[in-house]
């Protein structure tokens, strides 16, 4: 797909070539050389960055964006004239409040300079649309307020080039500055989790057939997050090769957690990061944990066991929060370990109930598929599985109770919101683009609506737990939908002014963001203003 509008050709006469294909001609690039082993010569790499459209000038397409990311583009090329007579303005003034509590804005001006503002623009359109493909950016912006000097709407070429222009060094400075402003003093419990996405195409480096949750044999990179459960804050994210395994990459987030300045921090970590090496580390470190433990592994097991009958029934475990009943130990986790950690059994009769089921279908299953002439039940193992439903473990490094330690794993729901958020709401299950830099850029635009995102869900958590009750509006994707009903109109005499009246559900959302109807009618005329051009 070739652009609407003229660049001038690159003048490299030794990596630029003119091909002319059925009566057009064709800009190609040389990128790279290879070697031959067999043929015995180099062999050029090529690919095609335009078709020419007159003397000296072609029409560009995407992977010249990728080699001539520095290009002179013309004012039509990054700009659109106009702007839709509608705009949405309630999720904008929400969104400009949090970017400016957080100094989000300063961060991005600093590090971008006049990208800044499509950058948090970029973040916003996800949020707000739950979409991330850079193409559909302009209609978004087409009626919604943006961050952009000038509230320019910009093309999805000037999108495209941003993305593929931004460096290594601007995404790690942006990290660098977000964690200083973050908090360092007090003791917090960071949770760290990953996942994996699927990339549709292109030169990423970082993409490799690898551990897949959903198993479907196509190239993925891994993707963590470091959530603060005592702030309720995304701190840091990881990108790494689909290749590596969570329990090896474990060692470089606590490496790095250290870097940026985290000394008194513990772990929340998922039965996936289980292993003596990453133990050890932690204990090397200083770095306290608690950690689910995989299945019923044999040291858990006779622990279990060994508690099984003295705790479930009795008031004085029951732990009424959770309706599950929990009872501490202390014990080694292995052989060699030099200290005596903390065991939390629980035990819960619906997930007794539940996962009963579960062993008798499975049984059920493989006598549907055996002949008793060639097998029997063996009922001892059966019967222990059996005496095992209903109970999980948490292991700790530091002493706490059995409630204490179920409040602090459960608090990683807000973590496990985070990846649900970046995949279903911000529509980043795989991402949309075409090469290593752009992909980078991408998944910082990503983190940051995650920050603001799970910002907008604890404010709203907040004001719920006040109301003392839970409106169905009161959830992200639904205040949002709500607050976009806030709309500013183009009046004949050419300004913009509110359309309607702020209703009682918009009132009960903005409240939660501490904002009243006179704060709206404030940000409503000043953003009239901007976008008729004038100075708020």
């Amino acid at each position: 797909m070739y652009e609407n509008y003229l660049v001038r050709i690159p003048e490299d006469t030794e990596g630029i070539s003119i091909k002319n294909i059925k009566g057009a001609d064709y800009v190609y690039y040389t990128y790279d050389r290879v070697y031959d082993s067999v043929k015995k010569h180099t062999k050029p790499l090529n690919k095609t960055i335009g078709k020419v459209g007159e003397p000296g000038k072609m029409y560009p397409n995407a992977t010249f964006f990728r080699f001539f990311s520095e290009a002179e583009l013309p004012e039509e090329a990054e700009i659109i004239p106009g702007r839709s007579s509608c705009q949405h303005i309630g999720s904008f003034i929400i969104i400009r409040k949090i970017i400016a509590e957080y100094g989000l804005d300063k961060i991005a001006d600093d590090i971008f300079g006049k990208n800044g503002g499509l950058f948090l623009d970029l973040a916003a359109y996800s949020i707000v649309t739950e979409n991330n493909a850079a193409q559909y950016y302009p209609d978004y912006a087409w009626n919604h307020p943006v961050f952009t000097e000038g509230m320019k709407v910009y093309s999805d070429s000037k999108v495209g080039t941003f993305l593929s222009s931004s460096t290594a060094d601007e995404r790690i400075e942006f990290l660098n500055r977000w964690n200083e402003g973050r908090e360092h003093k007090e003791t917090i419990y960071v949770s760290y989790d990953s996942t994996n996405k699927h990339v549709q195409a292109g030169d990423v480096e970082v993409s490799e057939i690898g551990h897949e949750k959903d198993k479907q044999g196509k190239p993925v990179f891994n993707y963590a997050i470091a959530y603060d459960h005592n702030n309720e804050e995304p701190l840091f994210y990881e990108d790494y090769p689909g290749s590596i395994n969570d329990v090896s990459q474990l060692q470089c987030m606590l490496s790095k957690a250290e870097g940026y300045g985290y000394k008194n921090v513990g772990f929340i970590l998922d039965r996936g990061y289980f292993s003596e090496p990453n133990i050890r580390y932690m204990d090397k470190h200083g770095f306290p944990f608690l950690m689910m433990v995989k299945g019923m592994k044999t040291l858990v097991r006779s622990i279990v066991l060994g508690v099984k009958g003295s705790f479930e029934f009795s008031r004085k475990y029951s732990i009424r929060s959770y309706k599950v009943s929990g009872i501490t130990v202390r014990h080694k986790l292995f052989e060699t370990d030099e200290k005596e950690r903390y065991f939390h059994v629980y035990y819960s009769d619906r997930k007794e109930a539940a996962e009963r089921e579960v062993i008798e279908n499975k049984i059920d299953r493989m006598a549907k598929y055996s002949s008793l002439a060639y097998g029997r039940e063996l009922y001892d193992v059966i019967d222990e599985d059996i005496s095992l439903c209903g109970y999980f473990t948490l292991i700790s490094s530091e002493k706490m109770t059995a409630e204490e330690a179920l409040d602090l794993y459960k608090s990683r729901d807000a973590s496990e919101k985070l990846f649900r958020g970046d995949k279903s709401y911000l529509g980043n299950k795989s991402n949309r683009v075409y090469s290593g830099e752009s992909t980078e850029t991408k998944i910082l635009v990503e983190f940051v609506g995650l920050i603001i995102r799970n910002r907008i869900y604890t404010k709203l958590k907040e004001e719920t737990r006040k109301a003392g009750s839970k409106a169905n509006y009161m959830t992200v994707p639904a205040a949002i939908r709500e607050l976009e009903k806030l709309e500013l109109i183009k009046t004949p005499d050419g300004s913009y002014r509110l359309n309607y009246a702020v209703t009682a559900t918009q009132k009960a959302i903005l409240k939660a963001f501490d904002m009243n109807v006179g704060n709206i009618k404030e940000q409503a005329r000043k953003i009239g203003l901007e976008l008729d051009g004038r100075e708020a």
